[in-house]
């Protein structure tokens, strides 16, 4: 059986629209995310961007990978619902903890998150992924939006530095150019959230997100993992998230030393 927060039709509206939203995901935790969102801009990472483009104003803050060391991130991803979620949505038995990500709008930032997949980014090919995209403040304008169906596309979207809206790699042949979702007509799905609410969306799901005009913060909190079928697979350049000196080879299940499995039915 799913888990209570999960229905038959969730899991549908998954597999087949690449994006669903689930009410409460991290509702018993948005404190312990504030708290780790806090820490986490107090105390940025390696991979921390301000995401700074001319022109534009506020402040768009991001930040990746610091579950291992940000206590309250650590806490929620072992403790939440998630991962038993993951595995009803991705039907898969595994769940293994790939990267968290951190991305915050201060009040009046105007800058969008441009469209893109997460995929070309990473280092992971395979159907069973997802990621959990969850606010901890009220969100309206500045809520995730996601194209249903992107996930099925044959090519890959271009991934691009998004300040400088630049191709990510070289050999960009092999991936079709970043579409215009609302010209081109494309059905784009996006929910208003309260704090601990959840999209959950596969990796290939083309998304984005407007600038935050609002007088309040958006700050979001994101999981990846990954299921059965996900395995490692080299890229024209540097992925982010990076992870030098992984040592893995094309073919492999994520070294689970580095990406431990939380869940396993």
């Amino acid at each position: 059986m799913p888990h209570p927060l999960v229905t038959s039709e969730d899991i549908a509206t998954y597999q087949r629209d690449g994006v669903v939203l689930i009410r409460g995901l991290f509702a018993d935790h948005v404190e312990a995310l504030r708290e780790g969102i806090a820490q986490n801009m107090a105390e940025p990472g390696p991979y921390a961007s301000e995401n700074k483009r001319e022109g534009e104003s506020g402040r768009f803050f991001d930040d990746y990978c610091n579950w291992e060391r940000i206590p309250a991130f650590a806490r929620v991803i072992r403790e939440s619902p998630a991962t038993e979620v993951a595995a009803d949505l991705m039907q898969s038995q595994r769940v293994q903890m790939f990267h968290d990500h951190v991305l915050v709008k201060e009040p009046g930032t105007s800058m969008a998150t441009p469209w893109h997949q997460d995929s070309p980014y990473y280092f992971v090919s395979g159907r069973q992924t997802v990621s959990f995209w969850s606010p901890l403040d009220p969100v309206r304008e500045a809520t995730l939006r996601c194209v249903a169906g992107s996930h099925r596309w044959e090519k890959e979207v271009l991934p691009t530095r998004w300040a400088a809206a630049t191709p990510f790699f070289e050999g960009i042949e092999d991936y079709m150019p970043v579409p215009d979702p609302e010209a081109e007509g494309m059905t784009i799905v996006e929910y208003a959230m309260e704090p601990g609410d959840a999209v959950a969306f596969d990796f290939r799901t083309l998304h984005g997100a407007r600038g935050n005009t609002s007088p309040n913060r958006r700050r979001a909190f994101s999981l990846r993992l990954v299921g059965d079928d996900a395995r490692y697979v080299e890229r024209p350049g540097r992925t982010s998230p990076p992870y030098p000196g992984h040592g893995m080879e094309p073919g492999q299940r994520l070294r689970e030393d580095w990406f431990p499995v939380l869940l396993d039915r």
